[in-house]
């Protein structure tokens, strides 16, 4: 039986070989192509968070073309007050600097708000019943807003 499958693994393991280096020089060509022309506007989902993530997401977007990423979504959780101030206030920033299209900018930026999948203190059990409920209104705001960039 070990020479029926050590003959067998003779013939399927160059083929799986080739299989592993075809897909990764496919990958490797494809990553160093632009997805599109650079003019073209790319609908972007920006989720923010407590602890800090909201801090790190727009320090990213402050060295982002801005006029490139558009229109921008802003998600945060329900519960969370200052991630969604925050944004506005960065938007708000944009439009007094005078970035491209200022007001354009601010009127293409949207701001809602998510639910909690579980809350500090919040028992493990309980919790179960609020993620699945953040699940489904994550992936129906995914599928509304049809983000090409997270």
């Amino acid at each position: 039986m070990w020479q029926e499958l050590s003959g067998n693994f003779c013939y399927v393991f160059p083929i799986l070989i080739a299989a592993i280096v075809i897909r990764v020089a496919y990958v490797l060509y494809w990553t160093g192509r632009p997805l599109r022309a650079s003019a073209e506007r790319v609908r972007t989902l920006i989720i923010l968070g407590s602890g800090g993530h909201t801090a790190e997401m727009l320090s990213i977007l402050n060295v982002l073309q801005k006029d490139r990423f558009l229109p921008r979504y802003y998600v945060a959780a329900a519960t969370d007050n200052m991630s969604l101030q925050k944004a506005w206030v960065f938007e708000e920033s944009l439009v007094q600097q005078g970035e491209n299209g200022g007001r354009e900018m601010l009127e293409a930026a949207q701001f809602m708000q998510i639910y909690r999948s579980r809350e500090v203190g919040q028992s493990y059990f309980t919790s179960i019943g609020t993620t699945l409920i953040a699940m489904v209104h994550a992936l129906w705001l995914t599928l509304r807003i049809r983000p090409q960039v997270v």
